[in-house]
């Protein structure tokens, strides 16, 4: 149970920094659309890794619960 308590924490953690990112993007979008595309860029990747942890946890708790 901690590694899914660990993956979820993790997954919290990604999150807010994948809403800072979108918000940090659309706020440069305006004055510095360089700096909103590289925000733009991390974003996509956090959520990458947010895909994929939500994997992983999925894969955890099936295998706990079978």
């Amino acid at each position: 149970m901690k590694k899914i308590d660990d993956i979820k924490t993790h997954q919290s953690k990604l999150n807010k920094r994948y809403k800072e990112l979108i918000e940090q993007a659309y706020n440069f979008r305006q004055t510095d659309s360089a700096l909103s595309d590289i925000s733009e860029y991390r974003a996509i990747k956090l959520l990458d890794k947010l895909n994929k942890l939500k994997y992983l946890s999925r894969e955890s708790f099936t295998q706990t619960s079978a």
